[in-house]
């Protein structure tokens, strides 16, 4: 029986490698492509959104800012231009919450620390306690690294404002309560466009390890790498 095969030996190779070759490319076009949905007001709970900007469902981007960080520098979005970051709403005496998103973004700096392309944002929300000295002694005992991480401080109805209206991250009743406490456990990813990717919770160790695997399909989706 081999003996007759024999002729056919490299005809039956190469339909072997060719046939292999078929089952890859079929099996490459039809397994899901990683996507990462592009958030709108439109898309997020209503309770998250301000009722201002509920109507938006599509082109929604972070509004410009301008804030001061723990150097005393300005910062604003040109300083994220391009970039993919993480954004945060935080504050230093915080004794709940805070710790443990402050651990989770910490380890998240250690991951992205080699990429200019990625950076962090955190938001102080007790701004009048928050000084910029405050904020430089804490970002020396948490190891920030001032070239990925911005802890900012600045006016309290801006930060407030971007939050709600922008970030969509905290939940709100009324206009009334614009200005209320932020407090949220939210990390909010952010593409080079300025678009919202995601929302995960800061106090969760998995959350975060998803955030990264998400901050890296984004950088290989935008030939960051």
């Amino acid at each position: 029986m081999l003996n007759k095969l024999k002729p056919y030996r490299t005809f039956i190779i190469l339909f072997g490698c060719l046939s292999l070759v078929i089952y890859i490319a079929i099996y490459s076009l039809l397994k899901p492509r990683k996507s990462l949905p592009i958030y709108t007001p439109r898309d997020v709970n209503p309770e998250l959104v301000d009722t201002t900007v509920q109507h938006i469902g599509y082109n929604h981007i972070i509004e410009d800012f301008s804030f001061t960080n723990q150097n005393g520098k300005t910062i604003t979005q040109k300083d994220y231009e391009g970039k993919i970051y993480v954004a945060d709403f935080f504050f230093t005496t915080c004794p709940s919450i805070c710790p443990k998103m402050t651990k989770n973004m910490v380890w998240l700096q250690e991951q992205i620390k080699d990429n200019p392309n990625v950076m962090l944002l955190s938001h102080s929300v007790t701004p009048d306690i928050d000084s910029v000295p405050v904020l430089k002694k804490y970002a020396l005992e948490k190891g920030v690294i001032d070239t990925k991480w911005n802890l900012v401080t600045g006016d309290k109805k801006d930060i407030y404002y971007i939050a709600r209206k922008s970030y969509l991250a905290v939940k709100t009743g009324n206009l009334d309560e614009l200005y209320d406490m932020v407090h949220t456990e939210n990390f909010i990813l952010v593409d080079p466009k300025r678009r919202i990717r995601g929302f995960y919770d800061g106090t969760n160790p998995e959350e975060v390890q998803k955030l990264l695997e998400d901050i890296n399909f984004l950088l290989e989706d935008n030939n960051l790498n």
